[in-house]
């Protein structure tokens, strides 16, 4: 009997994945088994079959856990170590909850809202077996059962289209219930619901009351007990006097409670829908790391500055809180200024309506009670920051007082890359931490300023992202939220979820862009690139209305659409291009004043993307068993139309900027017999210094590589200065800086933490490293069942290696170049084939195992 499987996964709905024991080269069966406790109480037989990958278990009943056995070329395999059942569904319990609301009688106005209590007590006569509470709000809750916190979740219930779904989570309670009187106890803010939200910051995006639903259930011998909200609550504000997750917390720890006021049931309404009650699919929010100060300045004005030498998302832990009455200011930031205290200028919003700049938020207080043991920990805020300024404090504040919390969806980490420039090195891991910060609940743009789920960003670095970190659930739910903000005619908002939901929402700006290309083109294009990386064509299937409805809209308003500045009478052709409506274009090129005027003509950019989508819905409706041809045919027009309109015969583009030549080669929009001459002229052009913005800065450098200028990619990467990668590194920048700009002798601006120019760091993986997707995998293909090792040394590199934990397994590509030439180990995990590219031509097709390979020739 050989190894049994290892790393079993269950996705929803029962679709199980393991990987196969080492050394295997193809399974041909598997069985799985439900165990209660020790018991077997299901079992499927054996099954014929070589998937190991989100296979359909068919289970008959619900199990505590689940164990799979293989039959493999090696023959059949011991039992796997059983892992855990998640619970997959609502129970019914939860249909005879109340809604409940605080007592509020006057709705404080924004970031002068208290984080409330909601109270409720309860006898238990008899002994406690098990016992679940199942809890969601409007607004972020805390549970605690006797009072003890329960369990290690962040910013519940997370942020979803409220109006369309809204997540609850289940609870293990059964330690902290005993038998007599127990109480159970809700902390109750904003968060996302009512809370600022986005550039404008807005409040009462989803509404303007807070409320809580839940249902505990407790499990006896012979019988249960339902404890569940409604009347017979009570409430009062707590001692987080204020609580905004952009504006900050503010803690009286010193102050009287007011009295207990019944709480308010509430039905009707939005209150009425159950049907938007889910389960998330995705990793919950967590407290993942802390970090203790690099540095601590006193600064003029008796502050003092703590360095913690890390761009995070999170908030900071304070123990040392001065006597009784002291009130002391935290204020969080990125950057310093010449005097050495925390400025968030660059951080400050702007009101479209009024022109005015907003303030930057950050900000948390606490007053101290004086009592031994005081902690202040502010879990109803989160902050984007490096370093924090203390202001009140009369010291001496000592670094083993004051931490930072590292705050972010616990997305298990699946991807590294090294090589021996400790300069590529440190950017690899600064578009790490930018994804870290901006992973949380959603993939947000930055975790200090705007903090909103950016279709165009995620679009952007969806792929890397998948590189590193495990991101499948964690997109599946944001896609699932995009699905349901699209507007009836198709166009998705420009960040989701969104406070307006499906539809205009009043603000000429906002309303302006939604459906900006390039933004909206992540309803098509971060499912494929799910698809690529996960294999997951039930996604692909579930997004395909979604999908069809942007691409209709698009194609729709190009048909439909006109240019007010076109004279005479319309070609054939412009029929396909889009060339109307708010886009946001490339954005924040280097020396470009980034313009979103509605009366700007970005048809270059938004036909490109209309054509690409068009392009990848069509492969996908193979997937997924629809027909393709409508979807190749315009892909095949819009293509076309682009040509005619923005392509000369000699390859001059209309608009010669090089992402428009970056977007020309990576969508394919250039003929063949032109792609050799707009790949040299944009190899001219980034010889001169880089100058791509937020959608093409990802696709730039394989553009170059891939036709024919790997030493130019390798230029660009290992540039200095502004702009470059490394020179943010050069300048200590722990994160990706939002513009190439960020920081300069006058200081701050923009964001210091933004994803999209991280996306750079994919070519760490595939072309330096060498590991590759298929362009356009297969069923029997995609996520990484088959893919290439494809290394491409260059930038006076001598060595590199990476390695990614595959939905099959570990691969590892790590080469070297040494006296007697290139020498490349390679590992292609059990079920999977690979096939190796040398840098000197050779091609091998391999199968599972370790692999090593040389040659004398670098180079072909």
């Amino acid at each position: 009997m050989t190894d049994p499987p290892t790393r079993l996964r269950l996705d929803h709905p029962a679709r199980g994945s393991w990987w196969l024991p080492a050394g295997t080269v193809v399974q041909r069966a598997y069985e799985v088994r439900l165990l209660d406790a020790d018991e077997v109480v299901w079992t499927s037989g054996r099954r014929e079959g070589a998937g190991s990958v989100l296979v359909d278990l068919g289970v008959e009943r619900r199990g505590c856990s689940w164990q799979v056995k293989v039959w493999t070329d090696l023959g059949e395999s011991a039992w796997s170590e059983p892992a855990p059942w998640p619970v997959d569904a609502l129970p019914a319990v939860l249909g005879t909850a109340t809604w409940i609301e605080p007592h509020e009688p006057v709705v404080p106005a924004p970031g002068e809202r208290p984080a409330y209590r909601l109270r409720h007590e309860f006898t238990l006569d008899r002994p406690v077996t098990a016992a679940t509470a199942w809890v969601t709000a409007h607004g972020i809750y805390e549970l605690f059962v006797n009072g003890t916190r329960v369990g290690d979740l962040e910013l519940t219930p997370g942020f979803t289209a409220y109006r369309s779904r809204l997540q609850v989570q289940p609870h293990d309670v059964a330690d902290l219930l005993h038998v007599g009187t127990n109480a159970v106890e809700l902390l109750l803010s904003d968060g996302w619901f009512r809370g600022r939200h986005g550039f404008e910051r807005t409040a009462n995006g989803f509404g303007d009351r807070v409320a809580a639903l839940l249902a505990l259930e407790v499990v006896h011998d012979g019988g249960t007990t339902a404890v569940t909200t409604g009347p017979g609550w009570r409430s009062r504000p707590s001692r987080i006097t204020a609580a905004d997750l952009m504006d900050g917390q503010r803690v009286d720890l010193s102050a009287p409670e007011a009295d207990w006021q019944p709480a308010r049931p509430v039905d009707g309404g939005l209150y009425a829908d159950r049907d938007r009650l889910v389960l998330s699919i995705a990793p919950p929010v967590r407290r993942i790391e802390e970090l203790t100060p690099t540095a601590l300045t006193l600064v003029a004005g008796g502050g003092v500055v703590v360095d913690f030498g890390q761009n995070v998302n999170g908030w900071v832990r304070l123990t040392d809180l001065g006597p009784a009455g002291t009130t002391l200011t935290l204020t969080h930031g990125e950057h310093v200024d010449v005097d050495g205290r925390v400025t968030t200028d660059h951080l400050r919003a702007f009101d479209f309506a009024t022109g005015r700049l907003l303030p930057a938020g950050q900000v948390d207080e606490v007053v101290s009670a004086g009592r031994p043991g005081e902690v202040f920990e502010p879990r109803h805020t989160t902050h984007g920051f490096r370093y924090v300024q203390v202001d009140g404090h009369p010291g001496p504040l000592g670094a083993t007082d004051v931490t930072a919390v590292v705050v972010h969806t616990d997305l298990a980490e699946t991807g590294w890359f090294g090589c021996d420039d400790d300069r590529l090195n440190a950017l690899h891991d600064a578009a790490v931490w930018s994804l870290r910060d901006n992973a949380c609940d959603i993939p947000t743009d930055c975790p200090q300023r705007e903090r909103s789920g950016f279709t165009g960003d995620w679009q952007v670095h969806v792929a890397t992202a998948a590189l590193t970190h495990d991101v499948a659930g964690f997109s599946d739910k944001w896609l699932r939220d995009l699905a349901a903000d699209q507007w009836p005619d198709g166009r998705v908002t420009t960040v989701t979820p969104n406070p307006a939901g499906a539809g205009p929402s009043g603000r000429a700006f906002q309303d302006a862009m939604e459906g900006s290309a390039g933004w909206g083109d992540a309803a098509v294009l971060v499912p494929w690139e799910l698809w690529r990386a996960y294999g997951d064509a039930t996604l692909v299937d579930r997004q395909y209305d979604s999908m069809v409805r942007w691409v209709d809209y698009a194609a729709t308003a190009a048909h439909d659409g006109r240019d007010p500045d076109r004279v005479g009478a319309p070609a054939p052709h412009e029929r396909y291009l889009w060339d109307t409506g708010g886009h946001f274009g490339e954005w924040l090129e280097p020396g470009e004043t980034p313009n979103p005027d509605p009366r700007v003509d970005h048809g270059i950019v938004a036909t490109a993307y209309l054509a690409r989508s068009a392009e990848l819905l069509g492969r996908m409706s193979v997937l997924v068993g629809r027909s393709p041809d409508r979807y190749r045919e315009l892909a095949a027009a819009v293509r076309d139309a682009w040509r005619r309109e923005y392509l000369g015969p000699d390859g001059t583009i209309a608009v010669p900027s090089q992402a428009n030549h970056v977007r020309a080669l990576a969508f394919d929009l250039v003929p063949d017999d032109l792609r050799a001459t707009v790949a040299k002229r944009l190899a001219d052009s980034a010889c001169q210094g880089l100058g791509t913005g937020f959608l093409s800065t990802g696709l730039l450098l394989p553009a170059l590589a891939d036709n024919g200028h790997l030493d130019v990619a390798y230029r660009v990467l290992m540039s200095t200065g502004v702009p470059s990668w490394l020179g943010m590194i050069a300048q200590g920048a722990t994160t990706i800086w939002e513009r190439w700009d960020g920081v300069d002798a006058a200081g701050a601006r923009g964001s210091l933490n933004h994803c999209s120019k991280g996306a750079v760091i994919s070519f760490l993986h595939t072309h330096i490293a060498g590991i590759r997707l298929p362009e356009d995998p297969g069923p029997d293909e995609a996520g990484y069942r088959r893919f290439v090792v494809a290394p491409q040394p260059g930038g006076g590199l001598r060595a590199a290696e990476a390695e990614h934990h595959s939905p099959y397994g570990p691969i590892r590509s790590a080469w070297r170049i040494g006296a007697d030439g290139f020498r490349l180990a390679v590992d292609v995990p059990p079920g999977t084939r690979a096939e190796i590219r040398l840098p000197n031509g050779r091609v091998d097709e391999v199968r599972a195992g370790h692999h090593v390979v040389e040659s004398s020739r670098v180079a072909r």
